[in-house]
């Protein structure tokens, strides 16, 4: 799914976990999508590290904040899955990942206590890194105003990244979010600087696709937070056990059948063999068309069989 690279990255997962980390540069935030404007974080926290030959360290939170604190909100869809954004944070050279599992009790804890409690007591934090309007702490009350007041007390530095060095890059997540929301996979990368991924485990269907010729495979997500582009078909590539297969894509309703569930399936070119409960990764490489009605299931196969010529085009090109 992602570079097969990956430094070493020690990650705790409880706050008991932690380590006293000699020389600590830290970070914090949730950094969903590890998009170009989290990777400008991360270069400076790295470079920040070595020139007082200390250990970079990142401080996130799982689940997401936003699920615990407004548990009845239904509008929060992630980039990344917690296994894919610790694959990503692997590839920047972050030496230590801190995940600290996020309750009510902890979104209580002021500003200070955060910096003094874990910040200092724990980590023992040399130098705070962190992006434009940061903000921590019991109703995000700790500003970098806040910070700059405190840290000589508590005996480390804050550096805070300007706006434009950041914003430079032209990201956001939810830039992102609305490229994917509307198909469009191929900007989604170029901002994302990868390819899109979702990941999840083959479910039994009612294997309609193998009685039209095209046999496909449904798809759970792993994490039911996970963005799933829009509706429509897509040329993917298939990650089965390493192995790297091409295939189409549907999401959405199956509107020729008059069944209006969203479903998630998977048609892998030159591939008969059973994925029952295994689990894949899907990698959206480009939308050909829109989910549409049909008039008779013939008509639905000949689209698909146009929308496969479609695809290996897609791919002999990305191949060449």
């Amino acid at each position: 799914m992602f570079p097969t690279f990956a430094p070493v990255m020690k990650i705790y997962r409880s706050i008991a976990d932690i380590p006293h980390i000699p020389g600590a540069v830290v970070t914090t935030g949730t950094f969903d999508g590890v998009h170009p404007g989290h990777k400008i974080i991360l270069e400076r926290l790295n470079k920040s590290a070595q020139e007082i030959e200390g250990q970079s360290v990142l401080i996130t939170f799982y689940p997401h904040p936003r699920t615990v604190i407004h548990p009845d909100s239904a509008d929060l869809k992630l980039l990344n899955s917690q296994e894919e954004k610790e694959e990503l944070l692997a590839q920047t050279g972050l030496k230590h990942l801190v995940v600290i599992p996020f309750t009510l009790a902890f979104s209580q804890i002021t500003a200070e206590e955060y910096i003094r409690e874990i910040l200092v007591e724990k980590i023992g934090v040399k130098k705070l890194v962190i992006g434009y309007d940061h903000r921590f702490g019991k109703g995000r009350g700790g500003s970098f105003k806040e910070l700059k007041e405190m840290a000589p007390g508590f005996g480390f530095e804050v550096e805070e990244i300007p706006a434009l060095e950041i914003e430079g890059v032209a990201v956001s997540s939810s830039k992102i979010r609305q490229a994917l929301l509307s198909g469009n996979v191929e900007y989604a990368k170029d901002i994302l600087g990868y390819t899109y991924s979702l990941q999840g485990t083959v479910i039994e269907g009612d294997k309609l696709g193998r009685t039209l010729g095209f046999p496909t495979a449904n798809i759970f997500p792993d994490d039911p937070l996970k963005l799933v582009p829009a509706d429509g078909i897509y040329a993917v590539r298939v990650i089965i056990n390493g192995e790297t297969k091409n295939g189409m894509l549907h999401t959405g309703p199956r509107r020729t059948l008059d069944k209006m569930d969203r479903r998630i399936e998977v048609n892998i070119f030159d591939w008969d063999q059973n994925l029952y409960g295994q689990k894949i990764s899907l990698q959206f490489i480009k939308k050909l068309r829109d989910e549409s009605r049909f008039e008779s299931l013939q008509e639905l196969t000949e689209q698909m069989k146009l929308d496969k010529l479609h695809s290996e085009k897609i791919f002999e090109e990305l191949d060449q």
